[in-house]
């Protein structure tokens, strides 16, 4: 009687992703590197930018980012759970519609709108990024809880769970991969609309390039430009990562 060969071990993806923009991204925050790179294409020059150092606009621009997040999560996920309860399908439609006007209509039109009661800085360009953001959590968190197969609730209620317990140990954990794809979305997309809020003196990776328009220099323009775009990769990939170990938690 033969024996039986052990079973293969599934390959581990190597997150290339992760490990590339990252990279990429400190190499160009490393002084002199970009600007040198991009003189070419600012009259042969190095774009100058030394009045606020790549790091401290990228560290900012991050934490606008991640304010905003916070904010969106701590409105749009207790707001998710809310309009899909038993019997709130109207509220969840109505939920979904105006969370939706935060994408329909643009984001200079949000902050000019906000301006003349918030004034100039952080408060405007946060409430353009939480506006902007709430769209793909909610409509996420909103599929993930819907789509928990009904059964399993029956099976936890047939356990004695109340609905807080089911909430808290089924239908969240279950539509944790949804909800994290939302995140990310909200993230990326926030990472680009938070170079608007430097017109407004919100600071961040948007300031080389409203600088680089008002000197018409391309080579700064595309400092922001690139530092950004690295940054919504960067801050991609690694939240792809979490979604796929959350998904296999989920899943194990």
């Amino acid at each position: 009687m033969t024996a039986l060969a052990p079973a293969a071990r599934p390959r581990r993806r190597v997150p290339w992703g992760a490990l590339l923009w990252p990279a990429l991204l400190l190499l160009c925050l490393w002084p002199g590197v970009l600007p040198n790179l991009l003189a070419p294409f600012s009259a042969g020059e190095a774009p100058d930018v030394s009045d606020s150092p790549l790091w401290r606009l990228t560290l900012v621009h991050l934490a606008l980012v991640f304010g905003a997040e916070a904010l969106v999560l701590l409105i749009g996920l207790p707001l998710a759970v809310f309009v899909t309860r038993p019997g709130r399908a109207a509220l969840m439609r109505l939920a979904e519609a105006l969370t939706g006007l935060g994408q329909t209509v643009p984001t200079l039109a949000i902050l000019a709108l906000a301006v003349p009661t918030l004034g100039l800085g952080l408060r405007p360009t946060l409430l353009g990024l939480v506006l902007y953001g709430l769209v793909p959590v909610v409509s996420n968190g909103v599929a993930g809880l819907l789509s928990v197969d009904r059964s399993v609730l029956d099976a936890a209620r047939g356990m004695g769970m109340t609905p807080g317990q089911q909430l808290r140990r089924v239908e969240l954990p279950l539509s944790l991969p949804i909800l994290l794809a939302g995140v990310r979305t909200s993230t990326v997309y926030n990472v680009g609309t938070a170079t608007i809020g430097a017109a407004l003196g919100a600071g961040g990776l948007g300031l080389p390039i409203i600088n680089g328009l008002s000197q018409q220099n391309t080579g700064l323009v595309l400092v922001g430009a690139i530092l950004s775009a690295l940054l919504a990769l960067s801050l991609d990939a690694l939240l792809g990562l979490v979604a796929r170990r959350g998904s296999s938690g989920t899943a194990g």
